[in-house]
């Protein structure tokens, strides 16, 4: 009787696959990403997730990521948005370091211009809690605007600002170059 049973669920299983690969349903667990907030949209009526993955460090998630382009590929010179879900809580002097480590680590400015930064980051990052969502947007023209729980937070008007900050997740030199990939929507 097992012979006849599991001949009988073949054609099933492989009429789910094959719905499965075809339709991509249902979504890989990667693949899910919450939807921009509103005045996130409201900036751009074209935007379309590219890619999503997570940052983990020494085993533990730290943040699912998630990021939206406006056309049909990731361009640095074009509007895009980066999402940052966070899995556990972080002050606002911790997001604001990590930040400024990883620029500098990049080249991406100076001392004088990472401290100038620093005022700024810390004007535009709150603490986070278990749960909460940041967005990047890289702004058209140049510039960044950050969205806590779907409220503005602040933008800094400074397109060299915008370029070293992105760099933390888009830039090849990455220290998550596996997230960079999955963000980008290649294998990694």
């Amino acid at each position: 009787m097992r012979r006849r049973s599991a001949r009988g669920l073949r054609p099933l299983a492989i009429t789910l696959l094959t719905f499965t690969l075809l339709t991509g349903w249902p979504p890989p667990v990667w693949a899910t990403a919450p939807d921009l907030p509103a005045p996130v949209q409201s900036l751009n009526p074209d935007w379309r997730l590219l890619g999503t993955g997570e940052a983990r460090f020494l085993g533990l998630r730290l943040y699912d990521a998630s990021l939206w382009v406006a056309g049909a590929a990731y361009r640095d010179d074009a509007p895009f948005a980066l999402s940052l879900t966070y899995a556990r809580g972080f002050s606002r002097a911790t997001l604001v370091d990590t930040s400024l480590d990883e620029m500098r680590r990049l080249g991406g400015a100076d001392e004088a211009r990472l401290a100038r930064w620093k005022l700024l980051l810390e004007q535009v990052f709150p603490d986070v809690a278990a749960g909460e969502t940041i967005v990047g947007v890289n702004l058209q023209g140049g510039g960044a605007a950050f969205y806590h729980q779907g409220r503005l937070s602040g933008k800094v008007a400074d397109p060299a600002f915008a370029r070293a900050f992105f760099a933390i997740w888009l830039d090849a030199r990455t220290r998550v170059p596996a997230l960079r990939a999955r963000l980008l929507g290649q294998p990694s």
